[in-house]
């Protein structure tokens, strides 16, 4: 430790380097980033990942801006850049703005369908590096179009409104079941394969985004869309029923009930070592919503059998393509290889393999409130 003499007597000196780190603050050489005024920024909140030919190309949109102190609003910003690498063109979007383009508030991340075709691992690998990216934002899969035409489909309001919306009803249960791409990344990781809610462009010019089910990827590659009944089915896999209406027809007369929860439970069977049945129980609510006789008895049975077998038949729906595809995206393997692991640890590298092609038991359950 060195000493400085000050007013006679001897204190501490201040060691040298932290006396540089000060001059550096002092002079603006410290390498930390200039405080920018918000009124400075164009702050995107959607992102967009298409192919290109110069390698990738990358659309963003910030949604309707406020302009002044009346709260007035410029249309919403959308640039875009085609650049052999994902950090090459979100470096050319900042020269195509008169504001600082920062890309810290993205929560919404849109991969068109031939990118997905291409593998969604590079895009996730970015998200999960960049210091203001992250894997929080939301991911979907652009079926039959690419993400800038998705992200044009919103106009001068951009489509930021939109997909907030089918996130938030996602939460309430009557939208299809949204994912992180963090959350997404992971079951790639864990899994090998992932369910991705899937938008498309609809109505006159394609002015809305609207949901098309989900996207399975294997591996990191696209292997086909569920719609329909195989969509319900995949949210019935996953235990996160979207709120839906089923409509039955009794002795008694029409009866509507709606699904308000779903879980499936998985059980493996093993013959040696090799699994030789997977089971499932898939437990269903369901709330009475309209009749013209209450359902009573006999009634309530049949409602009950028939709930069980329109949800059997969605099950199995998800299950011929789950199975055809080899991508257990629900995780029933892992789930079921907790009461087995020693049996389990011993086949999970195989399990797309054998998920492909062991038998499935389907058990349903419905409990009417």
């Amino acid at each position: 430790m060195k000493y400085a003499r000050v007013g006679g007597g001897l204190c501490a000196a201040p060691p040298l380097p932290a006396i540089l780190a000060l001059c550096l603050l002092l002079t603006g050489c410290s390498g930390l980033p200039t405080a920018r005024e918000m009124g400075d920024m164009a702050l995107l909140r959607t992102l967009g990942v298409d192919p290109s030919p110069a390698g990738v190309s990358v659309t963003g949109s910030t949604g309707p801006r406020a302009k002044g102190l009346q709260g007035d609003r410029e249309p919403a910003l959308t640039l875009s850049a085609d650049r052999e690498s994902l950090s090459g063109a979100c470096l050319a979007m900042q020269g195509q703005s008169d504001s600082f383009v920062f890309f810290g508030y993205v929560d919404q991340l849109l991969v068109g369908e031939e990118l997905a075709k291409e593998g969604v691992r590079p895009v996730l690998d970015y998200f999960s590096r960049d210091a203001e990216l992250g894997l929080g934002a939301q991911l979907w899969l652009v079926q039959g179009a690419s993400a800038r035409d998705a992200l044009s489909a919103g106009g001068d309001e951009g489509v930021d409104a939109r997909l907030e919306t089918i996130q938030n009803d996602s939460k309430m249960g009557i939208a299809n079941l949204t994912r992180t791409a963090g959350a997404v990344y992971t079951d790639l990781l864990e899994l090998g394969s992932a369910y991705v809610p899937a938008l498309s462009p609809a109505g006159e010019g394609g002015a809305v985004l609207a949901e098309q089910g989900y996207g399975v990827l294997k591996g990191d590659v696209l292997a086909g869309f569920l719609e329909g009944e195989a969509a319900k089915g995949v949210e019935l896999l996953a235990g996160g029923s979207s709120a839906d209406v089923l409509d039955v027809e009794l002795a008694e007369g029409p009866v509507s009930v709606k699904v308000t929860s779903a879980c499936t439970k998985s059980r493996l069977e093993f013959q040696g070592e090799v699994p030789s049945a997977l089971k499932l129980t898939c437990k269903v609510e369901v709330r009475l919503l309209e009749y013209r006789t209450r359902p009573d008895g006999q009634g309530v049975e049949s409602l009950r059998t028939e709930v069980a077998r329109r949800e059997r038949v969605r099950l199995e729906a998800a299950l011929d393509r789950l199975q055809a595809w080899g991508t257990d995206c629900a995780g029933l393997g892992a789930k079921a290889g907790m009461f087995h692991p020693a049996r389990w640890q011993a086949v999970q590298a195989d399990w797309p393999e054998y998920f492909s092609k062991v038998p499935v038991e389907i058990q349903v359950e419905v409990k009417i409130r």
